[in-house]
C-alpha cells in the first residue's frame, strides 16, 4: 500500500460490533475454509452443510471458488502469484464476513500450504477451521463434473492442480473429511465438530 494513502486512513469504530451480532444471531462466526483437489467434494459438502444451518436460522454464506472467479477475481489467472492473490482475496471478503457474525463456508482448492497458513494468520486461530476433503485423485476424475480432468489430460488447460501443478496435502487438518463418504455424514460431522467447539448451540439438524 502506498505509505502517504496509509497515514490517511483511519479505521472506524462501528457501534454494533461482533460480538453483538453473534448474540443476536444465536451462534459464533467461524471461516470453515474447504480445500482439496477439484472434484473432492468441497462445494458439495459445504452445500449439505449449509442447508442444514440454514433451517436452524443460521447465518452463512458459501464462497467458492469458481463463484468468486466471476466477479471479484475474475481479472486473475492460474499462475502461483494470481492464485496466491486470489486466496488473499477471499481471505479478505471472509474477515469481513467474520465480523458481521457469520459463518463462512469457504471452498477453494488453495493448493499450497503456504497461502492456507496466510489465511489463518490473517483471521486468527480461533477464527479458522482448516477442512481438507481427503478424496483419492482417481475418485475426483472419475467424477469429474466439470470435465477439468479429461481437457488438462489432453493439454487444453494448463496449471491443473493433480495433473500439472502440485497439490500440499496439509500437515495437521483441523478436521480430516474423506471425501469418499456421503455428503450428508460429512455434513454431520462439521454440525457435530461445530457444536462441540460451541460455535452452535444444537447439532442434530441434518
Amino acid at each position: 500500500m502506498n505509505a502517504n494513502f496509509d497515514k490517511n486512513v483511519i479505521l472506524e469504530k462501528h457501534l454494533i460490533t461482533r460480538f453483538k451480532r453473534e448474540i443476536k444471531h444465536n451462534h459464533k462466526s467461524i471461516v470453515l475454509w474447504f480445500t482439496g483437489l477439484s472434484g473432492s467434494g468441497k462445494s458439495s459438502i459445504s452445500n449439505i452443510l449449509e442447508q442444514c444451518l440454514f433451517k436452524k436460522c443460521v447465518h452463512t454464506y458459501i464462497l467458492d471458488g469458481d463463484n468468486v472467479r466471476t466477479g471479484l477475481c475474475s481479472d486473475l489467472n492460474f499462475s502461483i502469484s494470481d492464485r496466491t492473490e486470489n486466496i488473499r482475496r477471499i481471505g479478505e471478503v471472509s474477515k469481513l464476513m467474520l465480523d458481521a457474525g457469520m459463518i463462512v463456508l469457504v471452498a477453494i482448492i488453495s493448493p499450497y500450504r503456504y497461502q492456507r497458513k496466510l489465511i489463518r494468520k490473517m483471521l486468527g486461530e480461533s477464527n479458522f477451521l482448516e477442512i481438507f476433503v481427503d478424496t483419492p485423485i482417481q475418485v475426483c476424475e472419475n467424477r469429474d463434473p466439470k470435465n477439468l480432468y479429461k481437457k488438462a489430460r489432453k493439454g487444453e488447460i494448463f496449471n491443473f492442480t493433480g495433473i500439472q501443478s502440485e497439490y500440499q496435502i496439509p500437515e495437521k487438518p483441523d478436521v480430516h473429511l474423506d471425501g469418499t463418504q456421503s455428503l450428508k455424514d460429512n455434513a454431520k460431522k462439521l454440525i457435530k465438530i461445530l457444536y462441540d467447539r460451541n460455535i452452535i448451540p444444537f447439532f442434530n439438524i441434518c
